[in-house]
């Protein structure tokens, strides 16, 4: 048999970043940075370059990161064995299992084809017109999405499987025109929407737990129940809108899908009756929600009613020990949310993030003067939503800027819980701004339906339309719950 030499290093990327790595190395640290603050920066820096440039699967670039900090922190800030712990240490963190857990639970739905039958009902009942599949599509990820923290699994291998067989069902194809009857309105649609479901919940996307952390660092404590209740109104109403607004944009031919209900009918009936493991993970979710949002009530910790619940389902048989084994993507978010969450958590330790924050903090200041701190905290909020454009992962930025555009803005006055929530409910809604910006983008993409140009045109109308409703009716929705 043939060796395979090929490599799955993507060589000239990494070269680049190692050698522009090794010059600021060396290179005097800038007034009031500790040179220990400033080596961990490159370390961090060069790591998120890694994930950006796509040098390997994030969860190898996380590995070899926490790897290159042990090895480099123990050189000037402390011993070798604290070095190692100190990479190691978020590991153990509550937050990161909390997300492991859910990935592994989250894949009951699947199993079971729970996720697929919600879908399908939300067809039935809405699916008369284009825009009613749609928000039936809609209602279907927002249910999924509480115990769904891979939104790419909840829109790529839930959602998007069932709007692809609807657009092929109206002969809407991704190979010719025809993708315009409905196809490209329905894959369009469903990937912007799954950015407002992931804003949503706490635990509907990944990066949302990081930013929880991260603000905890910034002493803005947010809880489960807190999350819920400051996204449900800007969420709803962005949930309500961007369909509408897609719609307007897309143009589809086909306005009405009469058929469309009877080809979900037709599916369910094909499905059965609802199998003993689907309402047992329907009575997991509902165990779930009630101890995330009771939680502090009951004395029962988020991430230990995760394990509840992945327990549960392992003794009744829903999921067996090899589906937990077999659930890559919670073992490699194990490794690069535990690696860049370290990182950032030395950052902020060594003074490197309230530095950076106070340097951008004084040019903003000086520049704006005396203006009001929601036109501050609108600008900030542009300038972190946009920066997207030039990452090809929404934790990687979130692990980048996140902690930073917060500190600038705490310094800059503006109240702690609103610069914190916009920041957190934007590394969300930024996810559909171009093809390459988030996992599912590929899964979409790829599919054929949506033209590039539709895509960027598309995505930069709703990012505005979300801002506006997450600036003045957010804004308003915190101001009545007292956080500001």
């Amino acid at each position: 048999m043939k060796e395979n030499t090929s490599s799955p290093v993507n060589w000239l990327p990494l070269i680049i970043i190692v050698i522009c790595a090794a010059i600021l190395w060396h290179i005097t640290p800038p007034e009031g940075l500790s040179l220990p603050a400033w080596h961990s920066a490159i370390v961090f820096v060069a790591t998120i370059a890694c994930i950006v440039a796509k040098v390997l699967p994030i969860g190898a670039v996380g590995l070899i990161g926490i790897t290159v900090f042990a090895l480099t922190y123990a050189s000037g800030a402390t011993t070798a064995v604290e070095s190692i712990t100190t990479a190691l240490s978020d590991l153990n963190s509550s937050l990161i299992w909390l997300i492991v857990v859910a990935f592994m639970i989250a894949r009951g739905f699947i199993k079971t084809g729970l996720g697929r039958r919600i879908a399908l009902q939300m067809i039935r009942l809405l699916g008369k017109r284009t825009l009613g599949l749609a928000y039936g599509l809609a209602v279907a990820d927002l249910i999924l999405s509480p115990a769904m923290p891979s939104n790419t699994a909840r829109c790529g291998g839930v959602i998007y499987p069932i709007a692809d067989s609807l657009a092929r069902s109206f002969n809407s194809n991704p190979e010719d025109q025809s993708r315009n009857k409905i196809g490209t309105f329905l894959i369009t649609c469903i990937g912007n929407v799954n950015d407002v479901t992931a804003a949503m919940f706490m635990t509907a996307y990944t990066g949302n737990l990081l930013a929880v952390k991260l603000a905890a660092n910034a002493d803005v404590h947010l809880t489960w129940g807190s999350w819920f209740v400051a996204a449900i109104v800007p969420c709803l109403a962005s949930l309500i809108i961007v369909p509408l607004l897609v719609y307007w944009l897309t143009k589809p031919e086909i306005k009405h899908t009469p058929d469309a209900p009877i080809l979900a009918r037709t599916e369910l009936e094909k499905m059965g009756k609802m199998s003993r493991s689907e309402w047992i993970m329907t009575a997991t979710v509902v165990l779930l929600l009630i101890l995330w949002i009771f939680g502090d009530k009951l004395g029962v910790d988020p991430t230990a009613a995760s394990f509840v619940g992945l327990s549960f389902l392992l003794l009744t048989g829903v999921l067996t020990w090899e589906d937990v084994k077999s659930e890559k993507g919670a073992w490699d978010t194990l490794i690069w949310f535990a690696a860049l969450l370290m990182m950032a958590n030395q950052l902020k330790k060594l003074g490197f993030t309230t530095w950076f924050g106070n340097l951008i903090g004084e040019h903003i200041g000086a520049a704006m003067g005396d203006s009001s701190w929601i036109l501050i905290l609108l600008l900030l909020n542009a300038a972190y939503f946009y920066t997207h454009y030039f990452f090809a992962s929404g934790n990687a930025q979130i692990a980048a800027l996140y902690a930073v555009f917060l500190g600038v803005g705490i310094n800059l006055h503006i109240p702690a819980l609103p610069m914190a929530l916009m920041l957190a409910f934007t590394s969300s809604l930024y996810c559909s701004l171009t093809q390459y910006s988030h996992a599912r983008g590929p899964i979409l993409f790829g599919a054929g339906y949506v033209p590039t140009g539709t895509w960027w045109r598309v995505g930069f109308v709703v990012s505005i339309v979300n801002q506006a409703i997450f600036l003045v009716l957010g804004l308003v929705w915190w101001k009545a719950l007292g956080l500001y």
